[in-house]
């Protein structure tokens, strides 16, 4: 059986993919059409570049898939925005399955998928796949690579994930104060546990591929602490252990970076003793935060360099971003209560471009 065949009853799905243009789009798609077993229903492209207006989305879309892929404008709003948007523009499928662009689906993807959704209870809401994250042989990791590897392990990621369509309209969708692709998974997870329906593991495999990073992506990456912020205020503290998500080292980083600043300013004080101890705190934290990063990774000179650099920007960037949520979150409420769930007699959006053959 190939991707022309279709599902049936309720193995029916649409794949939903929201994408910023990268050349990793078409390997997804081609590999979508290329696996065994029945094809989705309809792919629905979310195209959330912010350059969009006037430029038409370029994505090498398989003949086998151009009938059935139509592209939604995203407003570039976030993912958990341009998820919303897919699924609501999918139809009216029992089960709707959202990829990353930058996956690429197994050999086995359609049949594996078929036998997650027939499997699947009347309280399952979800079924997440396996994701494998390929390491470059021959050398340790560098500290992006890890990072990413970590998501091989991430409970409920998008990166593949398949939701039963009565779930999501039962809870609203993804909560679009997540802008970005960080722990809007996790909040979609718990509010669907806390509706009272159950999250379970598949037996499809995605590959997510390390993509290309620049020197300071570990910088970058510190806004997803004003998420954290935004998750303690929706879930509690402890929602880290329900999510099954690492806690991080930002009371490390709090440390550290408070050590720094009161160094700065005992200086200014004339004090130059207690100027002195604060700088050795800081210069402790910042050499173990480095050479924690250091020592697993390949240890060539240019990551070395990277590491040492960023170690020291990583725990004021990861401090700021910290505070900025704790203030731009300060009244945040759960979902329910912020009006964000879809109306019954919600239109649908409107589709840009019906792609055909």
């Amino acid at each position: 059986m190939t991707a022309l065949d279709a599902p049936a009853g309720d193995a029916e799905y649409a794949v939903v993919i929201p994408t910023l243009g990268r050349p990793s789009l078409g390997a997804c798609l081609h590999a979508l059409a290329e696996a065994t077993g029945p094809g989705p229903l309809r792919v629905v492209l979310v195209d959330d570049r912010s350059d969009a207006a006037g430029v038409p989305l370029t994505a090498d879309v398989p003949p086998s898939l151009r009938t059935r892929t139509i592209v939604v404008p995203g407003g570039a709003r976030g993912p958990a925005a341009a998820r919303n948007l897919g699924w609501r523009a999918a139809g009216d499928v029992p089960w709707i399955v959202f990829l990353d662009d930058d996956v690429v689906p197994g050999p086995t993807w359609g049949d594996d998928l078929t036998l997650d959704l027939t499997a699947a209870t009347e309280r399952t809401a979800g079924i997440t796949a396996r994701i494998e994250v390929p390491l470059p042989p021959g050398r340790r990791p560098t500290d992006w690579e890890r990072n990413t590897a970590g998501l091989a392990g991430a409970r409920w990621i998008t990166a593949d994930m398949a939701y039963r369509r009565a779930a999501l309209t039962a809870v609203g969708g993804f909560d679009e104060r997540f802008r970005r692709a960080f722990r809007e998974d996790a909040d979609l997870a718990l509010r669907i546990l806390d509706a009272g329906w159950t999250l379970t593991g598949g037996r499809r495999t995605t590959i997510h591929p390390v993509r290309p990073a620049g020197r300071w992506v570990s910088v970058r990456l510190q806004a997803g602490n004003a998420d954290d912020v935004l998750m303690t205020r929706l879930h509690g503290r402890h929602w880290w252990r329900r999510a099954e998500a690492p806690r991080g080292r930002l009371p490390l980083h709090l440390a550290v970076t408070g050590a720094g600043v009161a160094a700065l300013g005992c200086a200014l004080l004339g004090r130059p003793r207690a100027a002195a101890a604060c700088a050795a705190t800081w210069l402790a934290g910042t050499t173990e935060f480095a050479l924690a990063r250091i020592l697993p990774g390949p240890r060539t000179r240019d990551e070395i360099l990277t590491m040492t650099v960023t170690s020291a920007l990583v725990p004021p960037a990861a401090t700021w971003h910290w505070l900025r949520g704790r203030l731009a979150h300060r009244k945040a409420r759960p979902l329910a209560a912020s009006g964000n769930a879809e109306p019954a007699t919600a239109p649908r959006p409107a589709v840009r471009e019906r792609l055909r053959s």
